[in-house]
């Protein structure tokens, strides 16, 4: 799928820069969408830095289990150069 993560770099507080298959690649602030019982654990700064991206799913994941549609990633991203 194009929107699958190929690539993300933790840039600060809750925001990450990712690289999609598709070639897109921006940064995206999470922060606002973090809420719920699931998300309610990457508020903290140090547990969201602990993202992985998924080799199945192309997606962030964290150690809880956590995750975020790549859908949702490539539509809000804030394209960059890098």
């Amino acid at each position: 799928m194009e929107y699958d993560v190929l690539e993300a770099r933790y840039r600060g507080g809750h925001v990450v820069w990712l690289r999609f298959r598709d070639g897109t690649a921006g940064e995206i602030d999470l922060g606002p969408v973090l809420q719920g019982p699931m998300l309610e654990p990457l508020r903290d700064p140090e547990y969201f830095q602990g993202f992985t991206v998924d080799p199945e799913f192309r997606t962030l994941v964290w150690p809880n289990r956590a995750d975020i549609a790549p859908d949702y990633l490539h539509v809000n991203v804030r394209v960059t150069t890098g």
